[in-house]
Order: C-alpha cells, then sequence, then structure tokens
C-alpha cells in the first residue's frame, strides 16, 4: 500500500512588496546623488532673486505718493521665465535619466507598480520644488522692498495682493517641474521632452493675444500666463477691448496642468513596455 505524502506550500522568496515610503525614500536618494543638482539649484534662486535686485534697482518709475506694491520689480518675467525653464527640466530629468541610462528597467523589476513609482517621483519632485520655489519668492520679496525701503515705497506682505503673488511665484516652480515630468515619462527623451516643455510653458502663449475671445481663452490655459494674472495686483480696466483673465481660473490652470500631466503619465506607464 502506498501512503499519501502530503507536501508543505514552498515558501515565498520574495521579500514583502516596497511600500510607498520606501519608494519615497528611494527617489529622494536618487535626486540628491545627481551632482547637479544642488549647484544648479543654487544657481537659479541667486539669478532669480538677483534679477529681483536688478529690476528693482533699474525701475525709475517709484511713486512719489503712498507706497504701492510693484509685482514686477519684486517678481521680474525674465527671472521667472528661467525659473519655469529649470524647473521644468529639472522635474522631466528625473525620469529622462533614468529611462537613458536603462535605470528604469532595474527600477520596475524591484516595483512592478510602475504607477507608484511615477506618483512617488512626482511627491519627492513637489516638495523639492515648492521649497525652492518658496525661497525664491519670499527672496525676491524682500530683496525688492528693502531696495524701495531706500525710497520709502516698500511694503509689507499685508499689502493688498502682496500674499498671492508671493504664493503663485513659489507654486510656479513645483507646477512647471510636475508638467516637465509628466512630459518626461510619455516622451521619454531629453531633447523632445525640453523642446516640448519650452514650447507649452514659453512659447505658446505668446501665439495668442487677448483681443479675441477664443484667443484669450487659450492664452489663459497655460501656466504662464496664470502666473501673469496671479502677480498682477490690479483689477482689470472695464472699458479695456481685451478679455482678462480671472484669479479664480489662472488658481484651477495651476491645479489642471500638472494633475492632467501626471494622469496620462501613470496611466501610458501602466499600459507600455520600459
Amino acid at each position: 500500500m502506498t501512503a499519501l505524502v502530503s507536501l508543505s506550500p514552498a515558501t515565498d522568496a520574495a521579500g514583502p512588496p516596497a511600500r510607498f515610503r520606501d519608494l519615497l525614500a528611494s527617489e529622494w536618494i536618487k535626486m540628491r546623488s545627481l551632482r547637479s543638482t544642488p549647484w544648479t539649484i543654487a544657481l537659479t534662486v541667486l539669478f532669480v532673486v538677483g534679477s529681483a535686485a536688478v529690476a528693482t534697482l533699474a525701475d525709475e518709475a517709484v511713486p512719489s505718493g503712498p507706497p504701492d506694491f510693484l509685482p514686477y520689480d519684486a517678481y521680474p518675467p525674465a527671472g521667472y521665465w528661467t525659473l519655469i525653464l529649470v524647473a521644468a527640466g529639472m522635474g522631466a530629468l528625473t525620469v529622462v535619466s533614468e529611462y537613458s541610462s536603462g535605470l528604469i528597467r532595474t527600477t520596475t523589476v524591484a516595483v512592478p507598480a510602475r504607477g507608484a513609482v511615477v506618483l512617488a517621483k512626482a511627491a519627492v519632485t513637489a516638495a523639492l520644488w515648492t521649497a525652492v520655489g518658496t525661497a525664491t519668492s519670499t527672496g525676491s520679496f524682500l530683496v525688492s522692498q528693502a531696495i524701495l525701503d531706500g525710497h520709502h515705497a516698500g511694503v509689507p506682505i499685508t499689502h493688498p495682493g502682496v500674499f498671492r503673488a508671493l504664493v503663485a511665484s513659489a507654486l510656479l516652480a513645483p507646477v512647471c517641474a510636475l508638467v516637465g515630468l509628466g512630459l518626461g515619462v510619455l516622451l521619454r527623451h531629453a531633447a523632445g521632452t525640453t523642446v516640448t516643455s519650452v514650447f507649452i510653458l514659453l512659447l505658446l502663449p505668446t501665439m495668442f493675444s487677448e483681443s479675441n475671445r477664443w484667443s484669450a481663452d487659450v492664452k489663459h490655459a497655460l501656466v504662464s500666463a496664470a502666473w501673469n494674472r496671479l502677480v498682477q495686483s490690479w483689477t482689470p480696466d472695464p472699458g479695456s477691448l481685451g478679455y482678462t483673465a480671472t484669479v479664480p481660473g489662472s488658481w484651477t490652470v495651476y491645479t489642471l496642468w500638472p494633475l492632467i500631466t501626471l494622469a496620462l503619465a501613470v496611466l501610458v506607464v501602466r499600459r507600455r513596455d520600459v
């Protein structure tokens, strides 16, 4: 008579799945290990804050009456266009560098949940560039007002319009970084992602005017145009022939661009091969 031998199940050799906080720690190590990250951020902050100082010193139209907030001295477009380019490029680099080096294959083997990897990259990128944007925005405001104080034209942060401009300028960096990250996942090519980011974030708004309704709607749906409106401290002229963006609409643009690009990135990365 043959006895039946009961075999115990094989022990799972694989370790426990990676937790999201493990992915965050991994992405932070990757970002911190890039030697270009610290000095790029430092130079960008110095340049943007310095551009605010130069713009304020060059402004000869300082009002002689009660002081008012001068947004394009504190937040000059040239400095913040540079911030847009750097943030978008660095956001894209967090993904594109892994595709170019082949490290993304190792990452996806270790963590099959590709969507979670993208979200972890987005969380670390958003946290880093929010800190950078806050430092840049605050520094720009303080430097410009310190210079204006010499002409008795400085204003405090509680002055009408200041806090909104400060927050909008601080959030511009993480918004553009997340858009760059999402485009990097979608395109997977450094040159293509850079050109697309520059076109969407900087060049495309200049192609549309506010004289026609459809053109104004397209312009106001873009990130740099939304920042431009949020920084303005004056109300639109009711008699103007142009169509002006609204403040709530501009905040909505800030919210939708990173959400949509990241949602597309997560959807695409789950469906295609690395």
